[in-house]
C-alpha cells in the first residue's frame, strides 16, 4: 500500500495533538474514524442527557467521514461506549436516527468511566467506501 494513500482528518479535539492521533484515517476505501467524545466546536462538552450527547458524536463522525469522502451511509461497523446501562435507549435512539435504515454491525459497552467525568457515551465508527477515489 502506498504511503501516499492514507489521508488524516483532525477535529477540534484538544486531545488530538497531545495523544497523537487524528480523529479519522483515510487508507484506501477504508474510514476508521476514532472514539468521538461529546465535544463542542470550543472544547467544552456538549451539554444534556446521554442521548444529546450521543447525537454530537454521531454529528462528529458525519463531520469527518464527510471530510475524507464519505457518508453514513459508508459505515459498516460501530461502537457505542455507555458509563451507565439506564442510558442505552437514549444512545441506541440517537444511534438509529443516524443508522436506521443502513445498520452497521454495532456494539454498545457498559464502561465504569470516560476521560472526562461529565461524558456519559463516546462512539467510534468503521466505514467502507465502494471506490478508493
Amino acid at each position: 500500500m502506498a504511503e501516499s494513500s492514507r489521508r488524516n482528518h483532525s477535529s477540534a479535539s484538544p486531545f488530538e495533538p497531545v495523544y497523537g492521533y487524528s480523529r479519522a484515517v483515510r487508507v484506501g476505501s477504508r474510514i476508521d474514524v476514532a472514539g468521538c467524545a461529546p465535544i463542542e466546536a470550543d472544547g467544552s462538552s456538549t451539554p444534556g442527557d446521554a442521548g444529546a450527547q450521543a447525537a454530537r458524536c454521531l454529528t462528529i463522525i458525519k463531520e469527518a467521514l464527510e471530510a475524507l469522502g464519505g457518508s453514513p451511509a459508508d459505515v459498516v461497523r460501530t461502537r457505542m461506549y455507555i458509563t451507565d446501562a439506564a442510558d442505552a435507549d437514549l444512545v441506541g435512539h440517537a444511534h438509529g436516527a443516524m443508522f436506521g435504515d443502513i445498520r452497521p454491525a454495532a456494539t454498545m459497552l457498559v464502561i465504569p468511566a470516560l476521560i472526562r467525568p461529565e461524558w456519559k457515551v463516546e462512539i467510534e465508527a468503521e466505514a467502507i467506501l465502494e471506490t478508493e477515489t
